[in-house]
């Protein structure tokens, strides 16, 4: 049997690689083509709402396409302008600056002892010109004989080209670039004329037979791209002004330059603000003879950053691209590997891309794990997870987080409970080992111990396994009859203000009950627990049924507890006949237990969470004027 499905993994495995490395072959060598093509539907979601909005005003459909794209080209020319007539003037005032610039390398060079002079390569030449003892001419040679001789310089001079020789230079030149956005418009063009006959033929092409989930991918595709790009858009153009106008203020040359450059760099993740900040801070040293300029202008840089990327960026598009960080570390390195430049500022659409098409299609499933921002384990899964590494701490730190803004009984719904369920089974098919069980023991207990208020949770003692032989609940219990007495509290107290809790069945019920009984006793309401075994015990004479407003009869096997839950109701009917009688039910969510049949006619409320039953015993104490 292993031999066969050795087989026929490994034909599968070999296809994969197979197919990886032909997708890799065919982005790498057909860049020439692919890239332009990208290009051109990447701006193609940037500039699709600005076309649909011009059709809404009545303009045809080839009109609003050809202003778009006019609009597009002349945007681009301006910045390519600004750059160039700014680079110039700064290339005409380097100069002024040569005494600042050498005085400083000299600086910093005997800072380091040296080290600066003894770089390599265009820098360590640059360094030595400023900082050598001989700047206008060679040093003398020492010959054989004792003698010097100095060397005399030679410059060789090429001909003068002529006109065709020198328009042929220039156009070798300028042709690539041209040629490549001349490609993007084009292609941007008609992308944008057939944008819908584009969309229907993608849907028929990939849709097969399900239309509506290929439907629902593509406009997903399409609305997060246009939201991330306008957005990003938007944020790096303010971006640019701010730093414009501060480096305006601070007087340093140039600040339209880096104010653009900051806007255009920004577009490349994470490292290209601060290739725009360097070369500033670099010319600010140039200028200024102290150093006062140049820590400005980087101050300034990493003020503007922090706050648009800690407040700005994520409140306005910080869940729009659906990418982890590390996602968009990696795709940086990726697409700048296979297509360069380019491929680093088209990273984040490209593998926002993939993740969107792993949402809807399962083939492609493990990108949207691999690289989205999605948890890869639910709330519940990552509580037992780190339950089984007995980390209680990060337990404790992710819950008080989710409990900021929401309840304690919220939490025990949504993640505690399910949680502990997800124990269960692994305990009722004995899949787990005893030093798991002590673990997953003793970081449940911490966790309810440190949400309930106590305040040494974090002492390890050992503990009993979990849900076996209820060991937690009882545990927990006993723990606080320590702090609250043996029988939970004070019998002293007003008439109808003691609100009874009973599990029911299987020792799992005990817990469930201890954490209603915490979950209450944080909103101030005066919970105690039972098991059923207690109620055929003596309760002390001064123990008056008047003190008992609310019983809650708890099971988290409802299907199976059926029958002994309606018996323990009468029971209470007939034994408290005053109280309000509930049933909370909690079966497990991975289930989807049919509770139908379950009806109890004897219950004044039947809830399914921690949250409703906290909710009624509110309603129905407010009611009997005891909170």
């Amino acid at each position: 049997m292993s031999d066969s499905l050795t087989s026929r993994t490994l034909p599968s495995a070999v296809a994969g690689l197979v197919g990886t490395a032909t997708v890799l072959a065919l982005l790498y060598f057909g860049r020439d083509v692919l890239i332009p093509i990208t290009l051109a539907f990447i701006l193609s979601f940037l500039i699709a709402p600005f076309v649909r909005a011009l059709r809404h005003l009545g303009l045809g459909q080839t009109t609003s396409v050809c202003t778009g794209v006019l609009v597009v080209t002349v945007t681009l020319l301006s910045i390519g302008a600004v750059i160039i007539q700014q680079v110039g003037v700064m290339g005409a005032s380097l100069p002024q600056y040569q005494d600042t610039i050498a005085s400083k390398i000299e600086t910093l060079d005997q800072m380091t002892r040296g080290t600066l002079g003894s770089l390599g390569g265009p820098a360590g030449q640059l360094i030595e010109h400023f900082t050598g003892d001989n700047p206008d001419g060679p040093a003398p040679v020492l010959q054989n004989d004792g003698s010097t001789r100095t060397p005399v310089l030679v410059e060789i001079h090429e001909p003068a080209l002529k006109p065709f020789q020198l328009l042929a230079k220039v156009a070798s030149s300028v042709w690539p670039p041209l040629e490549t956005a001349g490609i993007v418009f084009v292609v941007l063009i008609f992308v944008l004329l057939e944008h819908e006959s584009l969309r229907d033929r993608f849907i028929r092409l990939a849709g097969g037979g399900d239309l509506r989930a290929t439907t629902i991918a593509v406009n997903d595709a399409g609305e997060r791209l246009s939201r991330f790009f306008i957005s990003q858009f938007l944020v790096n153009l303010a971006t640019g002004l701010a730093i414009w106008l501060g480096l305006s203020l601070m007087g340093l040359g140039q600040a339209l330059l880096w104010g653009t450059m900051t806007a255009v760099l920004r577009f490349i993740p994470y490292v290209g603000v601060w290739m725009a900040a360097f070369c500033a801070t670099v010319l600010a040293a140039a200028i200024d003879p102290g150093w006062s300029m140049a820590l400005m202008t980087l101050g300034l840089f990493l003020a503007v950053e922090i706050i648009v990327a800690q407040t700005i960026e994520p409140k306005l598009y910080g869940h729009t691209t659906g990418l982890s960080p590390l996602s968009v570390v990696v795709s940086a390195i990726f697409w700048s590997w296979i297509w360069g430049p380019v491929g680093l500022v088209l990273s984040t659409p490209l593998t926002l891309c993939l993740v969107v098409a792993g949402r809807y299609i399962r083939a492609l499933k493990v990108l949207e794990i691999m690289f989205g921002e999605l948890p890869a384990l639910t709330m519940p899964q990552n509580f037992y997870q780190r339950a089984l590494s007995g980390d209680a701490h990060e337990i404790v730190t992710s819950a008080k987080r989710y409990m900021q803004h929401k309840s304690l009984a919220e939490y025990c719904d949504g993640v505690l409970l399910p949680a502990l369920h997800l124990a269960s089974f692994d305990f009722k098919d004995g899949s787990i080992t005893p030093v798991e069980e002590e673990k997953v023991s003793g970081s449940i207990i911490a966790v309810i111990e440190a949400l309930s208020g106590s305040v040494k949770w974090w002492k390890k003692r050992k503990r009993p396994s979990v849900l076996k032989r209820g060991g937690i609940g009882r545990e927990l219990r006993e723990q606080r009859i320590s702090d609250s007495g043996e029988w939970q509290g004070s019998f002293d107290v007003p008439a109808g203000s003691v609100v009874l809790s009973v599990g029911l069945g299987s020792s799992y019920a005990e817990l469930a009950t201890e954490i209603l009984v915490r979950i209450l006793r944080e909103q101030k309401i005066d919970a105690r627990s039972m098991s059923l075994e207690d109620l055929d015990k003596d309760t002390p004479p001064e123990a008056s049924p008047a003190l008992v407003s609310i019983v809650c009869l708890v099971s988290v096997d409802p299907l199976n507890d059926c029958a002994l839950m309606a018996q323990t109701l009468e029971r209470m009917r007939q034994e408290l006949p005053h109280c309000k009688h509930f049933a909370l039910l909690l079966p497990s969510p991975f289930e989807n237990a049919d509770l139908k049949t379950c009806v109890f006619p004897t219950a004044d409320h039947v809830s399914r969470s921690y949250e409703d039953v906290l909710h009624s015993c509110q309603l129905a104490m407010k009611g009997s004027g005891t909170l």
